[in-house]
């Protein structure tokens, strides 16, 4: 079944009573248990995402959706008394009260749309990074997620983990002594196979169990290429992904954001690779196959002197755009991470390699410090347990909104290179380029407009 905007609309107003207050407490009433659906259950992080909430001791997955045949049938065999769903406007309409949270482990962007229509109906969302596609969609969920004082996860999950949290306190303790400046990096060399440089794929009949249209959602319509868009090279296309930094960014970025307590940039600015730059085909649909950008935060009482503090992000496939070889071999040696955070302080460096611990530089000097005691926890169950148990979340979009909103504020620049791109945050606006700002949002094709949003 397809379900129309109107019909949505509809069948979610008898819930609209229900909604005006928060989930939190309905669990209770099903023996404490958490009644779940998972919206993707396939592609680069779905079956993972599935799996995760199906093993929580106390989160029944009682409803999966997913816009591809294969990947719902794989779900189904595992949770086969699971609702199954093919359309998620579907799912929320029909389920209603049944369910108390969602997750969306969709293409960046779809999550907005997802997200923002199970808030307004009253449900806890857990949605993979980034946030949104668009800046003033990441907006728009902090804002109502605030409103409906619901609980809800980044899917930032290294967030949660023993090696971030460390990394947090480590900061905020001064054990470097106060910040100058940061460096993060992602030049994974598994990334550079999403970094595709054709613009113009060859059409493709369209495989019997995607429901392509669905796949489309609010971006505008174009034909299906084999193996280009689904299940996982969306990311380097405008219209669906957030390229490279888009996704990895909200990794890098976490611990830093909360060790340093940081606020929305002051401004942002970007350089891209030579290729990109000088063609407008690839620049009209692909992210840049490298990025370096900048941003710049005010300062506080953890930065040195008080002073704004640059923040500047490295990755790409060529080595004019990895963090400065001076920078890589003074703090780190010759095996510099491929994916890191560096924090350069007064008294010394921290590196936090992705996915590891923090190390603090020089070794000698730092060796007889204790490590902070901290203990690290699984990012989907901490999501169900803040729901459960009414904790808090270690991702809410309180935090995580205004970091994402940086984040997509740098894939901003980054389709504006070479300009400094200044930014009012409450405004929500970008003062000094219309063109940039225009890019803070974009218009859902017809179909799929949701008040709101787009």
């Amino acid at each position: 079944m397809k379900t129309t905007r109107r019909q949505f609309i509809q069948q979610l107003a008898p819930l609209a009573g229900v909604c005006l207050a928060p989930n939190i407490l309905r669990a209770a009433n099903l023996n404490g248990r958490l009644q779940h659906a998972c919206i993707g259950v396939g592609g680069m992080m779905g079956f993972n995402d599935f799996q995760n909430f199906k093993q929580h001791p106390r989160t029944d997955v009682v409803a999966i959706c997913d816009v591809d045949a294969d990947h719902l049938a794989q779900a189904h065999k595992e949770v086969p008394n699971a609702r199954i769903y093919r359309d998620w406007r579907e799912l929320l309409a029909k389920e209603g009260d049944r369910i108390d949270s969602i997750n969306a482990t969709v293409p960046d962007h779809m999550h907005a749309a997802i997200c923002f229509s199970a808030m307004q109906a009253g449900k806890h969302v857990y949605c993979q990074k980034p946030m949104c596609h668009d800046v003033a969609d990441v907006r728009a969920l902090t804002r109502l997620a605030a409103e409906k004082q619901l609980k809800t996860q980044l899917g930032n999950q290294h967030s949660s983990g023993a090696g971030d949290r460390m990394t947090v306190e480590y900061i905020r303790s001064g054990a470097i002594g106060k910040i100058k400046h940061m460096y993060l990096c992602s030049n994974r060399a598994s990334g550079m196979d999403y970094r595709l440089n054709q613009p113009k794929p060859p059409q493709a009949p369209v495989p019997a169990g995607l429901e392509w249209d669905l796949w489309l959602g609010t971006a505008p319509v174009r034909p299906y290429a084999n193996e280009v868009y689904h299940p996982s090279k969306w990311r380097t296309w405008l219209d669906f992904g957030t390229g490279w930094s888009g996704d990895i960014g909200c990794h890098i970025l976490s611990a830093p954001w909360k060790a340093l307590g940081l606020k929305s940039p002051i401004s942002i600015k970007a350089r891209v690779n030579k290729e990109w730059l000088d063609s407008p085909d690839l620049r009209a649909q692909l992210w840049p196959r490298a990025n370096h950008i900048t941003w710049v935060f005010a300062g506080s009482d953890l930065t040195s002197g008080g002073q704004p503090l640059t923040v500047e992000w490295f990755d790409g496939v060529e080595p004019d755009f990895y963090i400065p070889e001076d920078f890589r071999k003074l703090y780190a040696g010759e095996h510099f991470p491929e994916e890191a955070a560096l924090f350069i302080g007064e008294d010394g460096a921290l590196i936090l390699p992705h996915t590891s611990g923090p190390q603090l530089l020089p070794k000698d000097k730092f060796a007889g410090l204790a490590r902070p005691q901290v203990k690290g926890e699984n990012h989907y169950h901490s999501f169900a347990n803040s729901i459960l148990d009414n904790t808090p979340c270690e991702s809410s979009f309180a935090i995580s909104g205004p970091m994402s909103e940086s984040v997509i504020l740098g894939t901003v620049a980054v389709r504006n290179p070479g300009v400094t791109l200044e930014w009012d945050a409450q405004a929500l606006k970008i003062t000094n380029s219309p063109e940039a700002d225009r890019l803070l949002r974009r218009s859902y094709r017809d179909g799929w407009k949701i008040a709101g949003l787009g």
